[in-house]
């Protein structure tokens, strides 16, 4: 299914939020990817409302930025309930592209380290230095126990629930997942990133 962001963001980007927080509720095993900006899940409100204050200028939807942060912190509670699983991969530049000043940046790496410690949280960074790339930069996307992907477009959300194409984004998933650091090596690529703020 294509669903224009104007379309369902017509009325601001809180209910949005909002809609989503029965699917990550009951999913669980979610697996995601992003290339540009820090997954949902594991944003600060600080920088949730830096990136979606930018989104409601550019889509030109109704500013409801500080209700759409307050929807979307209350989604991530699921990070510490439950039985769900995270397994997330980032790129390296997601740590380096800039959203909100500097201090927001600071606050939200440092947010991304504590997140790495959580039971429920698997966080790999694909490191700019990953040598033989078999797999290419894709846009952001989450598979919902394998059953459900949503991908990110710039103009709209694509949900696929074929097994083929879904399929697909689990073979994806898995081959960046070769590429990616974890644990201390993923924890100095966030330091090194702190660092070049100062």
């Amino acid at each position: 299914m294509y669903l224009e962001w104007k379309r369902l963001q017509r009325t601001g980007l809180r209910r949005l939020q909002e809609a989503r927080i029965p699917l990550y509720e009951r999913t669980k095993l979610h697996r995601g990817y992003a290339s540009h900006v820090v997954p949902g899940l594991f944003q600060t409100p600080a920088y949730a409302a830096a990136l979606l204050s930018s989104i409601s200028r550019f889509h030109g939807t109704p500013n409801d930025t500080a209700e759409a942060v307050d929807a979307r912190m209350s989604r991530a509670r699921v990070l510490h309930e439950g039985t769900h699983r995270f397994a997330l991969l980032v790129e390296e530049a997601v740590l380096r592209y800039q959203v909100g000043d500097s201090e927001t940046m600071a606050g939200q790496l440092g947010h991304l380290l504590s997140v790495m410690s959580l039971p429920a949280v698997s966080l790999g960074i694909i490191p700019f230095a990953a040598r033989e790339r078999g797999m290419w930069t894709l846009e952001t996307f989450d598979i919902f126990d394998d059953q459900r992907v949503h991908v990110e477009l710039l103009t709209a959300q694509v949900t696929l629930t074929a097994p083929g194409e879904v399929g697909m984004y689990v073979k994806a998933w898995s081959d960046l997942q070769e590429l990616t650091a974890y644990g201390a090596d993923a924890r100095a690529l966030v330091t090194a990133a702190i660092d070049a703020l100062r």
